[in-house]
């Protein structure tokens, strides 16, 4: 099968760090100067990063957010091993070996202009990246909903933008996204101020009973998370017949499709067969791997 996205993968071997923050619970937003993968990196788009000169194998980061004309992209991670553990050593300054960008990313349907997306801890990046891509086009009306059990990598602030159905209290939202006027709500059961305490479904499953037969047919979900959140959120997009694209997150070595060490099983029109979720994901049509 031709898969022409596979030709858009570059080695960024001087990509040079330009900020690299830390944050609560062993989370770090990393910048870096990759002009290649900034240019041609879209909504689901990952990279593999040697995290250290003395780590052969890399690790593979969901992009958050680029900036074409000026070159940059943005990822955050968590300390999950030893790779994230060296790479939360490097400097400003320094610089990594990036492979990317790399993968089939979210594909938003123009006739669905209500994007529900959902993020949940490391999920949280793909969902930052297709927001400020739907914003751009000016058409959409996306929801964000984000959910962490360890402290969110931002200050969270009261929102000033009114959602339907959300329960008294539940006011907490991403800076970024109340800056770029975009809804988002926010779901944790560590009592976070402001948080829902409960699972991101259940703030997304409060908002779409508001919504009228016409507009619920206006809805797309996009989602990235843990396994549980995934299979979860598949099941609500059936409880509501809504298409749902889901971003998988599972170990690679090569993430080139060479090794075949991160297939996934995908139930399609003629049968079911094993996929590489590095690149033949990791987007996935959500009934097609949770059925």
């Amino acid at each position: 099968m031709n898969q022409p996205h596979r030709n858009t993968i570059f080695l960024e071997d001087e990509a040079r760090i330009l900020a690299h923050t830390a944050h609560p619970g062993d989370q770090y937003v990393l910048r870096v100067q990759a002009p290649r993968i900034a240019a041609r990196a879209q909504p689901g788009s990952f990279a593999h990063i040697r995290c250290a000169d003395l780590l052969p194998m890399r690790r593979p980061l969901s992009i958050m957010r680029v900036n074409a004309a000026e070159g940059w992209v943005d990822f955050l991670y968590k300390i999950l091993g030893e790779g994230t553990r060296l790479l939360a050593t490097r400097k400003v300054g320094e610089s990594l070996s990036i492979l990317g960008p790399i993968g089939v990313p979210f594909a938003p349907h123009s006739e669905r202009p209500r994007a529900l997306l959902i993020g949940g801890g490391v999920g949280i990046p793909p969902m930052v990246f297709i927001a400020e891509h739907l914003r751009a086009l000016k058409t959409y009306k996306p929801f964000v909903i984000m959910g962490s059990e360890v402290p969110f990598p931002f200050t969270t602030r009261p929102s000033q933008i009114m959602v339907p159905g959300m329960p008294p209290g539940v006011i907490g939202a991403m800076p970024l996204m109340e800056d770029w006027g975009i809804p988002s709500r926010l779901a944790s059961k560590q009592n976070y101020p402001g948080c829902f305490d409960g699972y991101v479904t259940d703030i997304a499953r409060a908002w779409l009973v508001t919504l009228t037969p016409e507009q619920r047919n206006e809805v797309e979900i996009f989602a990235c998370g843990p396994h549980p959140m995934l299979e979860a959120t598949a099941k609500l997009a059936r409880e509501f017949n809504l298409p749902c694209q889901v971003s998988l997150e599972e170990f690679m070595a090569c993430a080139v499709g060479g090794c075949a060490g991160c297939t996934v099983e995908v139930k399609t029109d003629t049968g079911v067969y094993m996929k590489r979720v590095c690149v033949d994901g990791p987007v996935f049509d959500a009934q097609a791997v949770f059925n």
